[in-house]
């Protein structure tokens, strides 16, 4: 019988590369790409993926492998489709989430057309996710609650589901690190590569200086009776619940609360005033619809936040939520995901946060 071609998104990282092998030994046709987007290596300790380094490392593995490497230039789609919409965003007051609108927009959309322009049957991926096949396609957490990634996932539809591989949905970290030994792989002792791939040392507000320098500008600092405690350096600068940075002795610690674009001012508090319950979701997506208009659901309000319980209405083209308890710095423009236990039910992202 002929072989089933997959195309694996190689970065060069161990996880990618571990997907890529165990496809192999499960005889599929394998097929290895690596996205390039001409980026500059970080000059850190942690490695760039889509990077020189990422290519170099991911064509090693494909030649181990014995398998097909090829590398595409996706610059373009990154700059219009994520670089451009991050550096709006700030400017808007709002924090994005780059990663997301990247597995949008880059890795299953011009990604997997490519793949399935090459005949391949899926796109495989080093995600920590599943995928389950009932009526519909479900994306489901991965094993690993540690490493599960299906937060940034939130927003694959159906039609893409069903060319999707996450092989390594059903193994914790600490197994693909001893896979990736077994296989004898180049990338086995690798770190993980920087969360966010065109920010060098992570510095981004160092990034957003050599693009949108002149459209930053200093404003006050104000606390919620309106009295004048400082100047900040720019409201791209600053995110809800930020600590550090602010410049101000108050004899406690002061968080920002709320950014304010008209009057270019930030607003302080105390650590109980970033705390809220409602918020509104703009451009919500569902992978799995909800049948009724108001649902209980578990919602994480950024990757490293723990679901918490919490009450949706669903409008015509925005989402109201509340949660049952307070929850410390919902911050505009990033991503609220909506769980039913393991399932993703889907998400949106967060337009305004009520008092």
């Amino acid at each position: 019988m002929k072989k089933e071609r997959v195309v694996v998104a190689m970065s060069g990282g161990v996880d990618s590369s571990v997907a890529a092998a165990l496809l192999k030994k499960q005889d599929w046709e394998v097929i290895g790409i690596t996205m390039c987007f001409n980026l500059p290596d970080s000059s850190g300790r942690r490695p760039t993926c889509c990077g020189i380094q990422g290519i170099e490392d991911a064509r090693s593995v494909a030649h181990k492998l014995g398998i097909r490497h090829y590398v595409l230039n996706l610059q373009k789609v990154l700059f219009k489709k994520v670089i451009e919409d991050f550096c709006l965003e700030y400017l808007k007051g709002r924090t994005p989430n780059p990663c997301i609108r990247c597995n949008q927009y880059i890795k299953f959309d011009a990604l997997l057309k490519k793949a399935l322009s090459l005949g391949a049957k899926y796109l495989a991926t080093g995600h920590y996710a599943r995928i389950r096949k009932t009526q519909n396609y479900l994306l489901q957490k991965a094993r690993d609650i540690k490493k599960d990634q299906s937060y940034f996932l939130y927003r694959l539809r159906q039609g893409q589901l069903r060319h999707i591989l996450f092989p390594l949905g059903d193994y914790t970290k600490d197994e693909v690190r001893r896979l990736a030994r077994d296989f004898d792989l180049p990338t086995a002792q690798k770190l993980a590569s920087q969360e966010i791939c065109f920010l060098p040392n992570t510095d981004y507000r160092g990034f957003l200086k050599t693009r949108i320098a002149t459209d930053i500008k200093p404003g006050l600092i104000i606390d919620k009776e309106g009295n004048i405690l400082g100047q900040h350096k720019g409201i791209p600068f600053y995110t809800i619940g930020q600590r550090q940075g602010l410049g101000i002795a108050k004899g406690y610690p002061l968080y920002v609360t709320k950014i304010e674009v008209k009057t270019n001012r930030i607003f302080v508090g105390k650590k109980e005033d970033v705390f809220k319950k409602e918020f509104l979701v703009k451009t919500p997506h569902f992978i799995a619809k909800p049948e009724k208009n108001k649902i209980a659901l578990g919602v994480r309000i950024r990757y490293n936040h723990q679901e918490a319980s919490a009450k949706l209405r669903i409008y015509k083209n925005k989402i109201k939520i509340e949660f049952s308890k307070s929850q410390f710095a919902i911050t505009p423009g990033q991503s609220a995901v909506f769980y039913d236990k393991n399932i993703v039910i889907g998400g949106g992202i967060i337009d305004k946060v009520l008092d």
